[in-house]
């Protein structure tokens, strides 16, 4: 049955990207603003739906330290797995559009997260000024949205996208949005849930589960909706998925979380992991500022790294 059910979590994953990602192309061409916008804000922050309820459920329970691991251990694989995965399947075009903005925000958003972090730990105060920082970059974007929407550039590049319908209905656009929405944590869930109870049918530790399938298990409605804008030849969605949800996740999860209660820093998480999702987010520079397609190789590459983190920490 657990084998049933994996399938069924990875069905609908695939499914629920595929609508996300349809959604999001159409609701940008119907508010005429770029598709960009919308992945930075609607997508992302729908695809890391799995985190916020990781992470409040985590300091509820008095387990801190995992809500600030799955964070962490979330935006590595955004980047590595989330981009890299797709890459190897197809090209994405990141030379097309212009992240630099957006990108400079989720650098600036990490380097402030990263800072709280090394002091030992995170407190209300930290999560409130993370929280208000999320919501200037919201209102930024809202700015910039209507500025694309004025100047009526956004439609005419947004017609020609794969999946891209000039008269889909509003109300067809919704139902689009709401099952990727929904369907992506429910599929994360059932794949996650039921790959733990095989992983321990073979004698595979909690440990090496929690540090794997959790934090990638996270990452998945990130992942089904990137292949999926990979495949439909729409990487400015993908990249505005990963960023986005990057920025939510230190902004608004661990912003939220804070505020529920303090977050002890580990001294291995201010020695190693906080350094390896800087140095990650720094990969992106060629892609985001050098307008450098990531190509097939590349996505060898940065899959690869994810490995070798993952081997790292269990070794």
């Amino acid at each position: 049955m657990p084998w049933i059910l994996c399938g069924v979590g990875l069905a609908l994953l695939v499914f629920a990207g595929d609508a996300l990602v349809k959604g999001a192309v159409n609701l940008a061409l119907r508010l005429g603003i770029p598709a960009l916008i919308v992945s930075l804000t609607v997508v992302a922050f729908g695809t890391s739906a799995p985190e916020l309820l990781v992470v409040i459920d985590a300091v509820i329970h008095g387990k801190p330290g995992l809500a600030l691991g799955n964070v962490v251990g979330s935006n590595t694989a955004n980047i590595l797995l989330v981009l890299g995965v797709p890459a190897m399947l197809a090209t994405m075009h990141s030379s097309h559009f212009d992240t630099r903005r957006s990108y400079y925000m989720m650098l600036g958003a990490t380097v402030v997260f990263i800072v709280f972090c090394l002091t030992g730990e995170l407190v209300f105060w930290h999560g409130l000024v993370m929280l208000l920082a999320l919501i200037a970059t919201l209102v930024d974007q809202y700015i910039a949205g209507r500025k694309a929407r004025a100047a009526s550039e956004a439609a005419a590049d947004e017609e020609d996208l794969e999946g891209a319908d000039p008269g889909m209905k509003g109300w067809k656009i919704a139902v689009f949005l709401v099952a990727g929405l929904i369907g992506l944590p429910l599929g994360a869930n059932l794949l996650v849930d039921n790959a733990s109870i095989i992983a321990r049918s073979f004698g595979i530790s909690e440990t090496v589960i929690g540090l794997t399938l959790v934090a990638v298990g996270t990452s998945l409605p990130e992942l089904a909706t990137t292949v999926m804008a990979a495949l439909r030849k729409q990487a400015d969605v993908a990249m505005g998925n990963v960023i986005g949800s990057n920025m939510f996740n230190l902004l608004g999860i661990m912003g939220i979380g804070a505020m529920v209660g303090n977050i002890p820093v580990e001294e291995s998480m201010r020695s190693f992991d906080l350094w390896v999702m800087l140095g990650a987010s720094l990969l992106l520079v060629p892609f985001a500022l050098m307008k450098v397609d990531i190509t097939r190789l590349w996505g060898v590459v940065l899959t690869a790294l994810y490995l070798v983190y993952v081997s790292l920490i269990l070794f």
